[in-house]
């Protein structure tokens, strides 16, 4: 091939004279000039700008790619010139490549083949990697087609020194992650040819003679019979046998193996074998050089990440891994990997995580194939590496390992194997050690743990998510310990208990009400060794309820007598710490609700247990009064619990324990809230008992209800909520406006050093009472006690529809006139009595206050201290006013989340589509983010709960109010957003901005997490999870009033979110004044800056595009819209830097309009037509293509390479930010495990695109 540098052949479309040497020029000679002023820190920044704007001209020249060549490959000039020169080159092939004929691009590969040839050890590395780069650009562009010995050029460099080792190495991995890894266009465009090509050249050719006979061989890519995974392999096999001491060989090895860790996902298991992978990379770990074991260890992990092996495969490649010599090597490179959280070594410890994800997914195939695992694999020594592993102080490195011993404890053939079993009590002796509460100790701990943890974890968000999955995983083992050897495992458990209990302060000051602190270390101690122990109950019901009947009988009963004996002399002990007694109720409800749920007996003494407990108050302590008031709130959840559970061993004793609760409300002192909660006890027995009379039931219910039912017919409070002002009267807020403006506190800079007055004191006074006499909390837990946790169709959920089917019409006029006056509150037109220039302190008082990781300064503690410290100053009044909306708000939404599980008993008042709608979402944008965000997950079951008989008269309202509602809302926040960024200086302090954002984010995917809900139910399951936890800990919001400010059922998460049916999207697509303010929400929300909202949108848009291809004048418009706005939307995205991330997405989203539409309108095309830059041809040839490939891949390349020029391009590419540090990037698996739920059918990694493979092996 002739490899000619006669500028004659120069990719120039107008031709070129001159000399044939490359040697510097004028024009070459001026680009030095410019790089050595924009290089030069003398320079002024307008030399420095020409300088730049220079050398981007020159990159359009047509002799740019000759310049290019010229200044690299003459080695004499500085690397920061010879790099130019590459950008030249790079910049011709990846956006000028189409304009060459054949032979300019002829040429051009030759001067790249010779930059090649010509490289030396002596060069910079980034040098020599940059013309592996523009190889593999070249080869995505013509490899195969016209360019045929591509694989004879590298055997030939693989034969010179090492930098031209390294270099087709490069070549090599780049290729395979380009073709088969990353969303590359160039690579999407070719197809499946590059795929089947690269597998070719890999493989050995006796592997694909043998087993791929017919695969199709008219282009012989490959040279050698060898293939690159044998070259490879022997190269490793050198090094481990002979090379471990050539330093520069070890570069060579650690390019290989990360090389061949880049075709593990896709490489032919059989090519694998046979070229023993396996073996010469295990050869690798007994290294001394870390970063070639840790490049191992990478390409083992790849290896072990594939879904699945044929039976001939495992054997070879995974049985292997569990042989004595293996394992032998394996335990002496962990123990060497372990590192001290004190004196850290990142490399080593980055080591020791990825060694415990690769042992993760090689236990993992003991569990999935266990028959074919050889009769002498020495598992005894594997499992106790995975118990050395599992005791590594970190929980990071710790974690994966965990993970897999609850799979393989839950295998029968795993799981009971004698190897298993002789390891239990070592299992059961970390788990237990390790179900300490994490969470609860200081961030500055000593404790390794905490301090790795510190090193591992960035935001509470995902410190609270990983811990919960390591606590899960703890409690898994310790039950399946359980459930395999109840008696001797609970037996333990219990004397453990019993040694915590007995020396509980051992090494701590005994209990002081004055020095108390939450989360003690007594309290802590003892709330770890319960968790275990209700994991062992969990364990053994699930053993019990497998038992045969009247096997084990006696045993049984025997354990549970021993049980209920423990239990009780707990129950004997005296505890002054609050959160101890509570605690301990807790426990004694599990044994109740479990082992010992037939034993009624048993049943009543905890219930009467729980009923007495009690904890003076005391003044010297308000941490320790919280402490109380927490306990008497989940003593009176703890009643109801049990009452719901047991009401027939309740009813037997109903009128003692009526005359045991009157004789507590008159002796002693409870809150309104704790007052109700144990008066439900009563309610609940009666409702839910199966041996009361049912006139006895009847009148009882309609006794307990009757007075609240009366405080709602009330004509005073009927008359005070007709207005706003005799709503504000109602709640006690009549004269807060006149306050705030006689004490001018707009003028005021500092509320929370502003002591709040004696007339202030009064008037927060006055609110709390009258919010105590308002009927909400009262109906709400009524409400509550009659539908929850029923099933549709029981005896009790019957009998709530009965007795609130009359009810319920009484309650929902005034309950929509408080929800109504409650929004709008937040309007500050509403506030009459204020002067105009105060009406800005509205959002001041109404915004809650917030804590947020990364954004706010000092700790989450410090924030609580300051929130608590400002309960008597002006700051602490505008809590207490928040407090008290917000207690009215949610508790109205409660109702009618209450009401809906009641049904048609509910959704059946023809009325109430309309005033529902206006009282939720009339004022609803006044309301602030995060208080929207809350009103959209609160409205989310009521429109769920709905039957289908009655969507198209309720939610045709409902649906439609709310999207228009949440469209303005989100817009205008965003565009407030925007507008603040466009406008801020260098000098403010941005936490408040990122603050606002990062609420504003959530209140995004709320609003679209409902959508997914309403349009794609198959992905919501997977994303409730995620969502929980999201908005449960990214904000920490507190307000006042104390922690009582927030709800009672918020705290037990007790929503229960009903996947919606196929018929609700039908019901939605059918119904036009439905559908369009949420798809033209969609399309609003494709512009957000926020990739999670924007990526899930573009998957429901592309979802919902091939439902609108009939000739209905409703599906024509649709089609027109998305046609039209939706095509914009995502042009524009994709157009900029921010959305890099979703150029996939956006661009599939494009293909699916333009295919679909397409036949059915001109529009997408006209679209296309008006970009700029965007001739017909080229969008003509598009659409051609797009309506012949099936290949998503390829449909999205076609797409992205239409719009190449549009495109933004990441942000580290633009120089603005640094790239990420490898030592700080998240495995897959790392990360899975800081989401909430790890899902457990996921432990592979993702699935590259196999496509040429596939087609091989057809």
């Amino acid at each position: 091939m002739d490899h000619s540098t006669n500028r004659s052949q120069t990719p120039q479309t107008n031709g070129a004279a001159g000399d044939s040497d490359p040697g510097v020029s004028r024009p070459e000679t001026k680009i030095l000039h410019a790089l050595e002023v924009i290089h030069n820190p003398r320079s002024s920044n307008a030399l420095r700008q020409e300088a730049s704007l220079y050398l981007e001209d020159v990159k359009s020249d047509n002799e740019a790619p000759y310049h290019g060549f010229a200044l690299a490959s003459e080695k004499s000039q500085p690397a920061i010139v010879r790099h130019y020169g590459l950008s030249l080159l790079e910049h011709a092939i990846r956006h000028r490549w189409t304009d060459y004929t054949l032979e300019q691009s002829s040429a051009l590969r030759g001067w790249i083949l010779k930059l090649a040839q010509s490289v030396g050890d002596d060069e910079p590395l980034y040098l020599r990697n940059k013309v592996g780069q523009l190889w593999v650009e070249v080869a995505k562009r013509s490899w195969v087609l016209d360019w045929v010995d591509m694989d004879q050029q590298l055997v030939q460099l693989w034969e010179g020194i090492e930098a031209q080792k390294e270099l087709v190495l490069v070549v090599l991995e780049t290729l395979s992650e380009d073709i088969f890894s990353h969303e590359d266009t160039a690579a999407g465009l070719r197809g499946t040819a590059l795929n089947k090509a690269c597998v070719e050249i890999f493989t050995p050719a006796r592997v694909l003679t043998e087993h791929f006979p017919s695969r199709e061989t008219s282009v012989n890519v490959r040279y050698g019979e060898e293939g690159w995974l044998s070259r490879i392999g022997e190269l490793l096999e050198w090094y481990s046998g002979k090379g471990q001491d050539e330093k520069r060989l070890q570069v060579c090895v650690v390019a290989a193996l990360s090389t061949l860790r880049s075709v593990m996902a896709w490489a032919i298991p059989r090519a694998l074998a046979a070229t023993n992978c396996v073996q010469r990379i295990c050869g690798c770990l007994a290294s001394s050089n870390l970063a070639v074991q840790l490049a191992s260890v990478d390409a083992l992990y790849a290896l072990y990440s594939r879904p699945r092996f044929q039976e001939d495969d495992f054997r070879d490649l995974v049985c292997p891994m569990y042989g004595s010599k293996t394992i032998g090597l394996l335990q002496g490179l962990y123990e060497w990997t372990v590192v001290d959280a004190t004196d850290l070594d990142e490399d080593k410890y980055l080591l020791s995580k990825k060694f415990s994800e690769m042992i993760f997914n090689i236990g993992r195939f003991l569990e999935e194939r266990p028959s074919l695992i050889p009769p002498d694999s020495d598992l005894s020594s594997f499992f106790n590496l995975l118990l050395s592993v599992l005791r590594n102080q970190s929980l990071h490195v710790s974690i994966p390992i965990l993970h897999l011993w609850t799979k393989l404890l839950s295998s029968e053939s795993i799981g009971n194997l004698p190897t298993v079993t002789a390891v239990t009590g070592g299992l059961l002796e970390i788990c237990s050690q390790r179900l300490l509460k994490y969470e609860a100790l200081p961030e500055d701990s000593s404790m390794p743990s905490i301090i790795f943890l510190n090193e591992d974890v960035d935001t509470m968000p995902e410190r609270h998510a990983f811990l919960g999955n390591y606590a899960r995983f703890c409690h898994q083992i310790v039950g399946i310990i359980v459930q395999k050897q109840p008696f001797d495992a609970l037996y333990h458990i219990l004397g453990q208990a019993d040694q915590v209990l007995d020396n509980l302060y051992e090494g701590e000051p005994a209990f002081q009400v004055h020095a108390y602190t939450k989360n003690s270390i007594p309290f802590l101690r003892l709330d770890a060794q319960f968790t275990v122990v209700e994991a062992a109950l969990k364990g053994y019901a699930k053993w019990m309820s497998n038992q045969a009947p009247h096997r084990n009988e006696h045993e049984q009963e025997i354990m549970n007598g021993n049980l209920q004996t423990w239990c009780e002399r707990l129950l004997g002990l005296t505890f002054e710490d609050p959160l101890i007694k509570q605690r301990v109720i807790q426990l004694a409800g599990e044994l109740a609700t479990g082992p010992l749920k037939r034993n009624p007996r048993f049943v009543l003494k905890a219930f009467e247990f729980t009923m007495k407990t009690r904890c003076p108050e005391e003044p010297a302590s308000e941490t320790y009064n919280d402490a109380v008031k927490d306990l008497q709130g989940y003593c009176g959840h703890q009643l109801q619990r049990l009452a719901m559970r047991f009401p027939d061993y309740l009813t037997n004793v109903y009128d003692e324990l009526e005359r045991k609760l009157t004789e507590m409300f008159t002796t002693t002192t409870l809150d309104e809230a704790s007052r109700i909660r144990y008066s439900s006890v009563l309610f609940i027995i009666t409702h839910r008992a199966s041996n009361v009379d049912l006139k006895l039931r009847e009148t009882r219910l309609n006794g307990f209800l009757q007075p609240t039912i009366g405080d709602w017919q009330s004509s005073e409070l009927s008359n005070a909520l007709s207005s706003f002002n005799g709503f504000c009267d109602l709640i006690g807020m009549a004269n807060v406006q006149q306050y705030f403006t006689t004490r001018a506190v707009h003028n005021i800079q500092n509320w929370s050093a502003h002591p709040l007055d004696d007339l202030g004191m009064s008037l927060r006074s006055q609110m709390q009472d009258a919010l105590e006499r308002l009927p909400l909390k009262t109906t709400k837990t009524l409400l509550s006690v009659s539908v929850e946790k029923l099933d549709q169709g029981s005896r009790s959920y019957t009998t709530a529809c009965s007795i609130w089917h009359d009810k319920i019409p009484l309650l929902l006029p005034n309950l929509l006139q408080f929800l109504g006056h409650a929004h709008a509150f937040h309007d500050p037109s509403k506030w009459t009595e204020l002067p105009d220039e105060m009406r800005s302190i509205v959002g001041r008082v109404l915004t809650d206050r917030f804590w947020q990781v990364g954004i706010s300064s000092g700790t989450r503690d410090d924030f609580y201290a300051k929130v608590g410290g400002t309960r008597a100053t002006l700051e602490g009044f505008a809590s207490s006013i928040r407090a008290t909306m917000r207690g009215v708000r949610e508790t109205c939404y409660r109702l009618l989340y209450y009401m809906s599980l009641l049904g048609e008993h509910f959704y059946g008042y023809e009325e109430l589509p309309q005033p529902l709608s206006q009282a939720l979402f009339a004022d609803a944008c006044s309301l602030s983010t995060h208080q929207m965000a809350i009103l959209v997950e609160m409205v989310r079951p009521v429109i769920e709960n709905c039957p289908p008989e009655y969507r198209s008269h309720f939610l045709r309202p409902m649906l439609a109010t709310l999207f228009e509602q949440i469209d303005r809302k989100i817009s205008i926040e965003w565009d407030r957003i925007e507008e603040r960024n466009r406008s801020a200086s260098e000098d403010e302090n941005l936490a408040d901005e990122m603050r606002d954002e990062s609420i504003l984010r959530q209140l995004t995917f709320t609003a679209v997490m409902m959508v997914v809900g309403l349009l794609d139910p198959h992905r919501l399951s997977k994303m409730q999870k995620f969502m929980g936890s999201s908005l449960a800990w990214m904000l920490t919001a507190i307000d006042t009033s104390d922690l009582n400010g927030v709800s009672d059922t918020a705290q037990n998460g007790d929503i229960n979110f009903h996947l919606p049916t196929s018929t609700l999207r039908f019901f939605i697509l059918s119904t036009p004044t439905v559908l369009k303010p949420i798809i033209l929400f969609c399309t609003h929300a494709l512009r957000v800056r926020d990739t999670r909202a924007c990526g899930l949108v573009t998957r429901v848009m592309r979802s919902l595009v091939p439902d609108f291809s009939s000739d209905s004048a409703v599906d024509v418009e649709v089609r027109e819209f998305i046609s039209t706005e939706v095509l914009k939307a995502c042009i524009t995205s994709l157009h900029e830097p921010y959305f890099v991330d979703l150029q996939k997405d956006l661009a599939q989203l494009i293909a699916s309009i333009v295919i679909l539409y397409g036949p059915k309108t001109e529009t997408p095309h006209h679209i296309l037509l008006s970009l700029p830059g965007i001739t017909k041809e080229k969008v003509d040839h598009t659409i051609h293509k797009l309506s012949k490939v099936q290949n998503s891949r390829h449909q999205r390349a076609l797409v992205l390479d239409l719009l190449e020029g549009l495109r933004g391009v990441s942000i580290s590419e633009q120089g603005k930010v640094a790239k990420p540090d490898p030592k700080k990037v998240r495995s897959a698996m790392q990360q899975r495990y800081m989401t909430v739920d790890v899902q457990q059918e996921r432990d592979r990694e993702e699935t590259p695109d196999l496509g040429g493979v596939a087609e091989m092996l057809g």
